[in-house]
């Protein structure tokens, strides 16, 4: 049975004292941030880190939370900036990327299989090359298929700023496999 209550009521409810109300939100964005933190990440084990380190910078912080109703959108910007410091902190060689070419489809020829894996890890590439900042935005747009609204409240921009992250991720993302051997 699902809560009812809005996310405001939630974080309401949170910050009077029912603590444990906080898992309605932990319910309601768990997978939404999972995926986009292992898209982001490439590496699911990082990314689960980070939503752990997500939700619980969210809930030491919910006072903070200027947008109540918006509470998603706020703790996808902790998420994004979570990621973006872990970054940070590493060097960019460093950065794993899932290189096993993906099951074989049944009835598909292994030279098909083979060119889409490397199709596949060529892409992953290109987007570990962009900085996180249109990696993200590029994510959001054409994997997450969120509005530019939307991502203009996930990440804190504007419209117009999310419009040109796209954009500028498109173009970078082709010039990179169009020089790609």
């Amino acid at each position: 049975m699902s809560d009812e209550r809005s996310d405001g009521q939630v974080v309401s409810a949170v910050l009077e004292g029912e603590s444990d109300d906080f898992r309605v939100l932990v319910d309601r964005y768990e997978d939404t941030l999972y995926r986009h933190l292992c898209r982001m990440a490439g590496d699911e084990t990082l990314a689960a880190e980070l939503l752990q380190k997500t939700f619980i910078r969210s809930y030491r912080r919910l006072d903070q939370c200027r947008k109540p109703e918006r509470v998603g959108g706020w703790m996808f910007r902790i998420a994004s900036n979570l990621y973006k410091d872990h970054m940070k902190s590493r060097a960019r060689d460093d950065v794993a990327l899932e290189d096993a070419p993906p099951l074989q489809a049944e009835g598909e020829n292994p030279e098909s299989a083979a060119e889409r894996g490397e199709v596949r890890v060529q892409l992953e590439e290109a987007l570990q090359a962009l900085t996180p900042e249109k990696r993200e935005a590029f994510l959001l747009k054409h994997l997450e298929e969120y509005t530019y609204a939307e991502i203009s409240e996930r990440l804190g921009v504007s419209a117009s700023a999310a419009k040109m992250r796209v954009h500028r991720a498109r173009e970078e993302l082709q010039e990179i496999l169009e020089d790609t051997p």
